[in-house]
C-alpha cells in the first residue's frame, strides 16, 4: 500500500459529478488513465468536500467526504499551469483529516543502496 499513487487536482472540480464525470475529468484535465489503479482526489470550490476516484480491477470506487468545520487544504503552494500533485497515501489520510500540510516537515528517509553487483 505504501507504493499506492495519489494525485491530487489542484484546480476545484464540479463535485456533483459522479464517477463518469470525475473520470472523464481525469482523462481531460489530468491527462491521466482513471482505470491505471492511482487514487484520483478532487477538492469543490468551497474546500469542505472532497471525492476520491480510483479503479480496484473490477470498477470503479468512489469515495465522498464532507468536513463538518473547516476546509481541506492543498499540500504545498501550487505553481501556474499545475494541474495535479502527487501526493504520498500518509499524506492523504492526513488531508482526508483536515490536517494542514502545508507547514509539516518530514524527517529524512533511508534510501536502500544502490546493489549494483554482487
Amino acid at each position: 500500500m505504501p507504493s499506492m499513487r495519489v494525485s491530487l487536482a489542484t484546480q476545484p472540480v464540479d463535485l456533483r459529478r459522479g464517477i463518469d464525470g470525475l473520470a472523464a475529468t481525469v482523462r481531460e484535465q489530468l491527462g491521466a488513465d482513471p482505470m491505471s489503479g492511482a487514487v484520483f482526489l478532487f477538492l469543490g470550490r468551497h474546500r469542505r468536500l472532497c471525492k476520491l476516484l480510483f479503479w480496484d480491477r473490477c470498477g470503479y470506487v468512489l469515495v465522498t467526504k464532507r468536513l463538518e468545520a473547516g476546509v481541506f487544504s492543498l499540500p504545498k503552494a501550487v505553481e501556474p499551469g499545475v494541474t495535479q500533485l502527487e501526493v504520498e497515501l500518509a499524506d492523504l489520510l492526513l488531508l482526508l483529516e483536515g490536517i494542514e500540510l502545508a507547514g509539516a516537515k518530514r524527517r529524512r528517509r533511508w534510501q536502500p543502496e544502490n546493489l549494483t553487483s554482487f
